[in-house]
């Protein structure tokens, strides 16, 4: 084993610095007593409290949430689709066109898919609102669950699912016994990706929301333009914390998935 350098533990304590210690600040200020953001006056909780007196941002801090699960839900059913069709199918007709679309919904600005959104949605004649947001933070997220499951399927031993086919399962029967469970820690990684974007988008919301459909990040945007309240560290704490737990429990399902152990004893 390399011993670690002291350059290469500068490199990583620097890396930790830069990813980490803004949030760092940004928990600890949570905690502040004092009534302006910047100036530090002693540990207090007074925040939290005032925090759960704000209904307005409770309710669009539930509103986030139904939202990122509804949205997450169908992109990795979406998602997850498409890549068992780009990786399963062959050369079908419109093959290229599928994958060059979704290669394209990850490099396009939030602005335009916003936008093009809107505009989809006024020549429908649809009100925006919590489904529509629903609708379009769908589109974002589906396009990176497709990815990531498709980067699973591409290594995915094929020899397993013959041997089931083989032996009277039928291709869907397969791919709920054998395929699905071997993919699911792709899956759980694209539902967890797409969860987290729904939860931070801004522009995409902002385009189709509606009345009733405010959404948190809208929600703390429109209150820090008129100027930064401490409430707004206490929310963003309890955010880092409900995303940390989840990255946490994920993490440990994936290390203590059953069929990770049974391919480590062999």
């Amino acid at each position: 084993m390399r011993k670690l350098s002291a350059f290469n533990l500068m490199a990583l304590l620097l890396g930790f610095a830069f990813l980490y210690l803004p949030i760092v600040i940004l928990v600890i200020y949570s905690f502040n007593a004092s009534s302006l953001v910047a100036v530090w006056g002693g540990w207090s909780t007074h925040w939290y409290a005032e925090l759960a007196k704000d209904a307005p941002l409770i309710d669009a801090a539930f509103i986030s949430i139904r939202l990122a699960l509804v949205s997450a839900t169908a992109a990795t059913i979406l998602g997850t689709c498409a890549a068992v069709a780009l990786t399963r199918y062959g050369r079908f007709h419109g093959r290229s066109l599928l994958g060059a679309m979704i290669y394209a919904s990850l490099v396009l600005p939030d602005i335009i898919t916003g936008l093009s959104l809107l505009l989809v949605f006024v020549a429908f004649s649809i009100d925006r609102g919590f489904w529509t947001v629903a609708v379009a933070h769908t589109t974002l997220a589906m396009c990176f669950v497709a990815v990531v499951v498709q980067a699973r399927l591409i290594d995915f031993d094929m020899e397993l699912e013959e041997a089931a086919m083989d032996l009277g399962a039928t291709p869907l029967r397969t791919f709920v016994a054998v395929t699905l469970p071997l993919i699911l820690p792709a899956v759980a990684a694209g539902w967890l990706l797409a969860f987290a974007l729904s939860l931070d988008d801004l522009v995409i919301a902002s385009f189709t929301t509606g009345p009733g459909a405010t959404t948190l990040p809208i929600r703390i945007y429109s209150a820090v333009r008129l100027g930064v309240k401490p409430e707004m560290n206490a929310v963003c704490s309890i955010m880092v914390g409900v995303v940390g737990i989840a990255v946490i429990a994920a993490s440990l399902l994936a290390k203590f998935n059953p069929a990770r152990r049974k391919r480590a004893q062999f």
